[in-house]
């Protein structure tokens, strides 16, 4: 049985950087996809009709807003429009810095449910599909499960590497 503890110990080391990865990889991932959307709706990826670029400024945002959320009124549409670049750049920041994790993964798994939702019955049923959007909430979902001792790299924390 002693044999065997070495080997345990190195499977239960590679399962832990393994984890400390894949919890970076989505951190990073999720946040790249709330904060390359942002730039995107405010022309930084290029203007509107450019290759890639889905928006390429706010006005072009705000009508996909309202394509996603025709019962708001016009008021309310800005607001809606403005309220989800807000919340998607401060997910993005506090996923990259590690800031309340649990509560972010959580918050940015809602997010991307409420997106996905609104394309599925207002884009189109394969828009939400095409776009990954119930993966990344999935992987968000995952991201706020996995364990509090795999989250490395964050502020406010000493890291246990």
């Amino acid at each position: 049985m002693s044999d065997d503890a070495p080997a345990a110990d190195k499977t239960s080391t590679e399962n832990r950087r393994l984890l400390h990865g894949a919890t970076i990889f989505a951190r990073v991932a999720l946040a790249a996809a709330f904060l390359s959307a942002v730039a995107d709706r405010f022309g930084l990826w290029g203007p509107p009709g450019t290759p890639n670029v889905g928006w390429g400024n706010f006005e072009s945002f705000t009508a996909y807003v309202h394509v996603l959320a025709p019962y708001l009124s016009d008021a309310l549409l800005h607001v809606a429009a403005w309220g989800a670049t807000a919340v998607e750049i401060l997910l993005g920041v506090a996923l990259l810095l590690g800031v309340a994790l649990r509560w972010v993964s959580f918050a940015s798994a809602a997010t991307l449910t409420v997106f996905g939702v609104s394309m599925f019955f207002f884009a189109g049923f394969e828009t939400p599909f095409s776009a990954s959007v119930f993966t990344a909430a999935a992987a968000a979902l995952l991201l706020g499960l996995a364990p509090e001792s795999s989250h490395i790299f964050r502020l406010g924390r000493a890291d246990r590497a």
